[in-house]
C-alpha cells in the first residue's frame, strides 16, 4: 500500500463530506421554496446534520469495528452517497430532514476511522501531517466543492446538487478500494472499556480543547457577513470573495497545523491558540477596512483550522487504548464546538454588544482552549498511533 494512495482517498471523502455538511448553507432559500417552508425551518437541516454528527459518531465507529478499516470506510461512504440520493428525490420537508440526518450519520465515524488509518501509514514523526492531508479534502470542500454546489443548485437546482454529491460518495468508495488494502475484520469491541478509556481527565481535557477551539472559529464564521457588512462595510461580491479567502486560510492552516504538531504536539496547540486569540483580538480593528479585513481573514482562516491537527493527535494519543472511537467523538467535539461557538456569537449580537464584540467573543474562546491545554500537558504521555488496516 502506499501512503500517498491511501491519504489521497482519504481526502477525497474528507472533500465529499465537507461538500455535503455545507453546501445547504448557502441554499436554504431555495431548499425552503422547493419543500414549502420557511427559511428558518429549513435552517434545521443544518441543525440536524449536526446532531446526527455527534450522535452517530461514537454509535457508528462501534458498529463498524468488527469490519476491516477498508470495509468500514466504504460502507461509511454507501451510507453517504444512499443519504444524498434521498435528499435528492426527497417529497417532502419530514423526508429531506430524515435524508439528512441519515447522511450525517457516516461524518464522526468516517473522519476518526480515517484519522487512524491516516496515522498508520506513516512514520511516527509524520502522523499529524498525515491526519492533515486526510482534513486537506476538508478545507479545500470550503473552496471549491460548497461554491460549485451551491452555484449547481442555484441555477439547475438543489436536488441536483445533492445528486451530485452523490457521485462524490460513489468515486470515494473506489478511490478506497483502490488505494486500501482488504484487511482483516476486527475484534469485537469491549464498548465498557472503550467508553471507560473516554471519561480519563486527560482525555476530557484534549475534547474540551477541541470544542473550544472549534467555538473560537464558528463564534465569527457563523456571523462573517453581517460582520463584513458592519464593520468592513462589505458588498455582496465582497462577502463571497472574503468566503473563498477564508477556505484558502483554512487550507493553509491545515498545512501548517500538521507540520507544527510533528515538531510538537502540545506546542503547535499552545502557539495556534494563543495565535488564534491575539487574531481575533485584532480583527475588529484590521476589518475597518477592505485591505485589512482580506488579510486579516486569511490569517483567521489559517489560525482557526490550523488547530485541528494537534487537536486530533492530542485526544488519539490521549486515549491511545481506544483511538478510532475516541477520534470519531472527537469529530462531534467538533460540530459540539460550532454549536457553542454559534450560540455565543449570537448572544454577543442578542445583546446588543455589536458586531465588533463577535471576534472578541471568539477570542475569549481560544483562549479558554489555551488554558485547557496548560492543564492537560501534565497528564498526556505521547504514544504512537498504530492500527492494522
Amino acid at each position: 500500500m502506499k501512503p500517498a494512495a491511501a491519504l489521497s482517498a482519504l481526502a477525497i471523502g474528507a472533500f465529499a463530506i465537507g461538500t455535503t455538511e455545507f453546501t445547504p448553507m448557502g441554499l436554504l432559500p431555495v431548499i425552503a421554496e422547493g419543500v414549502q417552508v420557511s427559511i428558518p425551518t429549513a435552517g434545521m437541516l443544518v441543525s440536524a446534520y449536526a446532531i446526527g454528527v455527534m450522535a452517530g459518531a461514537p454509535v457508528m465507529t462501534l458498529l463498524f469495528s468488527r469490519f476491516g478499516k477498508r470495509a468500514a470506510l466504504m460502507a461509511l461512504m454507501v451510507l453517504f452517497t444512499v443519504g444524498n440520493l434521498l435528499s435528492a428525490f426527497a417529497p417532502s420537508y419530514a423526508t429531506l430532514l430524515l435524508s439528512r440526518l441519515s447522511t450525517s450519520l457516516n461524518h464522526g465515524a468516517f473522519f476518526g476511522i480515517g484519522a487512524v488509518v491516516a496515522a498508520s501509514v506513516v512514520p511516527k514523526d509524520k502522523q499529524a501531517s498525515a491526519i492533515a492531508m486526510m482534513f486537506m479534502g476538508l478545507t479545500i470542500a470550503n473552496i471549491g466543492g460548497v461554491p460549485a454546489a451551491t452555484w449547481i443548485g442555484q441555477q439547475v437546482g438543489w436536488r441536483v446538487a445533492f445528486g451530485g454529491t452523490a457521485v462524490l460518495g460513489l468515486v470515494t468508495i473506489a478511490a478506497l478500494w483502490l488505494a486500501l488494502p482488504q484487511g482483516t475484520p476486527g475484534a469485537r469491541p469491549d464498548v465498557r472499556r472503550e467508553l471507560k478509556v473516554l471519561t480519563r481527565p486527560e482525555v476530557l481535557l484534549a475534547m474540551g480543547t477541541t470544542v473550544l477551539g472549534a467555538g473560537a472559529m464558528f463564534a465569527l464564521y457563523t456571523y462573517v457577513a453581517p460582520v463584513l457588512a458592519d464593520i468592513t462595510h462589505a458588498s455582496p461580491s465582497f462577502v463571497a470573495f472574503a468566503l473563498v479567502l477564508i477556505g484558502i486560510g483554512f487550507t493553509l492552516g491545515n498545512s501548517i497545523g500538521g507540520k507544527l504538531a510533528d515538531w510538537s504536539l502540545d506546542g503547535a496547540a499552545k502557539l495556534i491558540l494563543g495565535a488564534l486569540a491575539v487574531v481575533m483580538a485584532v480583527l475588529p480593528l484590521v476589518m475597518t477596512t477592505h485591505v485589512g479585513a482580506a488579510i486579516g481573514l486569511v490569517v483567521w482562516g489559517a489560525a482557526a483550522f490550523g488547530i485541528v491537527p494537534p487537536v486530533q493527535m492530542r485526544v488519539m494519543q490521549a486515549a491511545a487504548q481506544a483511538p478510532g472511537l475516541a477520534s470519531s467523538v472527537n469529530v462531534g467535539a467538533f460540530n459540539l464546538g460550532n454549536a457553542v461557538g454559534a450560540a455565543l456569537g449570537g448572544a454577543v449580537i442578542g445583546q446588543g454588544l455589536g458586531y465588533a464584540a463577535v471576534p472578541l467573543a471568539g477570542a475569549a474562546l481560544a483562549a479558554g482552549g489555551l488554558g485547557l491545554v496548560w492543564l492537560g500537558n501534565a497528564r498526556r504521555r505521547p504514544v504512537s498511533i498504530s492500527s492494522s488496516i
